[in-house]
């Protein structure tokens, strides 16, 4: 939506111009901080929006940022981003309260779309809603496309899925394509996503929407 405010948190000043560059252009108002402890002193005074979150910095990660912002009672939305072989870590951010997570490198509309889902939370009724959703697609799926998806959410290569599962990396990559197509999403990242969310509903945490 134009006006609304995208804060971004990281350490590669490459990565911060190019995503300022990107929002303004289609009407976000974005502010850029290079480091983790500049943007935590000035979350108490943040107006509304969302976060972008690099979770690899140099000197504080976007675990720690997002622990920080909770010890704070910060609830600003936030969207982690995080490189393939960082998987695992954004699933654990995910299961901390980011909103979403985007697997670098991303495309525009992944991003955009990632965006107007953090800023569209409104609280945990749309949690409860968003992770029943995710549950019904998650149980969609056969046993060998979530026993695949497991193990990617792991941070497992193909040929260590093909080794485990006792499969041909042929057989892995059908599988995942397979997975992709039956959840109607075209990137890991999004199958993961709603992975962790169906899994947040099973076990109950997101029931409570009152």
């Amino acid at each position: 939506m134009p006006n609304d405010v995208v804060y971004i948190v990281d350490d590669d000043a490459a990565v911060r111009r190019s995503l300022g560059r990107l929002l303004e252009s289609v009407g976000f108002v974005t502010h850029s901080f290079k480091a983790p402890v500049e943007f935590l002193g000035a979350a108490p005074n943040l107006a509304s929006g969302c976060v972008l979150l690099d979770v690899r910095m140099a000197v504080m990660s976007g675990l720690e940022v997002q622990a920080a912002l909770d010890r704070m009672g910060c609830t600003i939305p936030v969207v982690v981003m995080t490189g393939q072989s960082d998987v695992p870590t954004a699933v654990r951010a995910m299961k901390a309260g980011a909103v979403d997570f985007l697997e670098k490198p991303f495309d525009d509309e992944v991003l955009l779309d990632a965006i107007e889902r953090a800023l569209a939370r409104s609280g945990r009724p749309h949690q409860a809603r968003e992770a029943s959703e995710a549950w019904n697609r998650i149980a969609a799926l056969s046993q060998r496309e979530r026993q695949v998806l497991d193990e990617i959410a792991g941070g497992q290569p193909n040929k260590i899925i093909a080794f485990r599962l006792g499969i041909s990396i042929r057989t892995v990559e059908v599988h995942r394509a397979r997975m992709l197509h039956r959840l109607g999403v075209r990137q890991v990242a999004e199958a993961v996503r709603l992975l962790v969310l169906a899994g947040l509903n099973r076990q109950g945490v997101l029931r409570q929407s009152h």
